[in-house]
């Protein structure tokens, strides 16, 4: 089953004491060009040969630019045996619905 959360929650959940690990599935010049601050960039290509890092979180919202690669996210680290135990949500409307607050590498 497909989870999604709306980006005010992800907002909520990022200001709480236990924010959930953001992983961020675009590819490395999307991520480059913009991306949630703290978030984890794991293009969707590499998500397998990243499982055993992302099974130790409680909570994962996956995110992209538009929220179709991150339902895709989904859909892979829930079929994970290591991440059973977790929340896994995509971020609903990706990045183009995001109104926090966005880093890009021009940035740093």
């Amino acid at each position: 089953m497909d989870s999604e959360i709306s980006p005010e929650k992800v907002a909520e959940r990022l200001d709480s004491d236990d924010p959930p690990l953001v992983v961020d599935v675009s590819t490395p010049p999307e991520f480059a060009l913009k991306h949630i601050p703290g978030s984890l960039n794991v293009p969707l290509s590499d998500l397998y040969s990243h499982l055993d890092r992302l099974s130790e979180a409680d909570h994962i919202v996956t995110v992209c630019p538009r929220g179709e690669a991150s339902l895709q996210a989904v859909r892979l680290l829930s079929a994970y045996e290591g991440t059973n135990d977790a929340t896994i949500e995509s971020m609903a409307g990706g990045l183009d619905a995001w109104d926090g607050p966005l880093e890009s590498d021009a940035d740093d």
